[in-house]
């Protein structure tokens, strides 16, 4: 389960990481509080609004962010990128801090930040595979999303008890100072053992990119599954921020709690994802329809105990989905075109995001929060019936059902028909 450790650059790397995503998770629920009671009464379509500006730089800027991290070493890259990325979230601190802060300057500094991460994620997407040897790639994928999701289980709940205290201004800048322990991290690690191997910058690159996974039918199925998971499943920062205030009448402590309490199952699912070598069709499927079933019961929970008791089960699910698709994208692509790839898979899981974001937030104002969630039940249970369907009728894919608690449901080719190359 904790194989890639035994990489000294990977350890030095996942130690940054792991304090960066703390603070990360408690700037998200800082800002997110912020706008709904500083700037806003509750406004869930100002709240989606700004979700939707972080991450359209994703969509407008990530190709071009690729085909960098393909020409420059990844470490560079993320060097520049975090950077500003601190620069933005102490600018954020410091106007909320002072009392200047307006809603078009989190508007404004959302995009912004958002940006910095457009550059940063394909670059931080690729670089796990230069850090680590391709044996223990799937282990590192899995290791980084529970660095990750580690820090969304500390960070919300910590980012409530300190804005209970102190505000939302101290909080943003104690987020603002996490950054520098991925900076630190990046300068630490030994250059000599990585595997970058960047090549010159020449015209048509992203399109080359883009070729590359038109010709690879089964990284684009993977895409649709990862476009309609991250536009329409993945927006629990408002789904949490809606239900806790609008519809349980919480504050800012057991908003917090939502996060936390739902990467106690995030980080379960990184941690099973970590130990399997390849993940499998089954798997990603499996897991989007039980994502899909666990949703639905969010949407009717009749109580906040039982809305967060059952965000467990929803973040394990969620984040094995997450896991095997983005699994699946890098050990099937050539590395020298990994960036590109890797940046076009950013575009698609989360360059949903700025449509998905405002629409849900207009759909809560209009017909409430637990709408919201229906919507992620409805688009992510369709979408695994309808890659079961493709797969069955294109793929010669048989759907069987055992009898037995260890594997319910499962995909399997039919043994006569040939076995497509690179598909799994």
């Amino acid at each position: 389960m904790f194989s890639a450790l035994s990489v000294r650059n990977y350890r030095i790397y996942a130690t940054g990481a792991i304090v960066s995503n703390t603070g990360t998770w408690m700037g998200r629920v800082a800002q997110d509080w912020v706008v709904l009671t500083e700037l806003t009464d509750n406004s869930a379509q100002a709240l989606g609004i700004v979700t939707g500006l972080q991450f359209l730089p994703i969509l407008l800027f990530t190709p071009i962010a690729g085909a960098m991290s393909d020409t420059f070493p990844k470490r560079k890259v993320m060097l520049v990128s975090q950077s500003f990325m601190a620069f933005f979230a102490v600018v954020m601190g410091v106007a909320v801090l002072s009392g200047h802060m307006q809603l078009w300057h989190m508007f404004l500094l959302a995009f912004l930040s958002g940006t910095a991460a457009a550059f940063d994620a394909p670059a931080r997407q690729a670089f796990v595979s230069e850090i680590v040897p391709r044996g223990q790639l799937t282990n590192a994928v899995g290791l980084n999303s529970a660095s990750f999701h580690s820090g969304r289980l500390i960070g919300p709940g910590v980012a409530g008890l300190l804005i209970a205290a102190f505000g939302t201004g101290p909080t943003l800048l104690i987020n603002a100072l996490t950054f520098v322990a991925v900076i630190v991290a990046l300068l630490a690690m030994n250059p000599a053992e990585l595997t970058s191997r960047p090549r010159p910058a020449t015209r048509g690159r992203v399109r080359e990119g883009i070729a590359y996974v038109r010709g690879r039918p089964d990284i684009m199925l993977v895409m649709v599954i990862a476009f309609m998971h991250g536009t329409f499943g993945m927006n629990f920062q408002l789904f949490n921020a809606l239900m806790s205030t609008e519809v349980f009448g919480k504050g800012v402590q057991d908003f917090g709690v939502t996060g936390s309490v739902m990467a106690i199952g995030s980080l379960a699912g990184a941690l099973l994802a970590a130990r399997r070598d390849r993940p499998r069709w089954r798997l990603l499927l499996g897991s989007l329809a039980l994502f899909s079933l666990t949703t639905l019961a969010l949407a009717f929970a009749p109580t906040f105990t039982v809305y967060t008791v059952l965000l467990i089960p929803t973040g394990l699910f969620a984040l094995t989905v997450m896991v095997s698709a983005n699994a699946m994208v890098q050990l099937s692509t050539d590395q020298h075109v990994r960036g590109r790839v890797m940046a076009l898979y950013m575009v698609v899981f989360m360059g949903g995001t700025p449509l998905g974001a405002p629409f849900l937030g207009w759909i809560g104002d209009q017909f409430g929060a637990r709408w919201t969630v229906l919507i992620a039940t409805g688009m992510c249970g369709a979408t695994a019936i309808l890659v079961i369907i493709y797969l069955m009728r294109h793929d010669h894919i048989r759907l069987r059902i055992r009898r037995s608690w260890r594997r319910p449901l499962f995909l399997e080719r039919d043994v006569n028909e040939p076995v497509p190359e690179k598909v799994n």
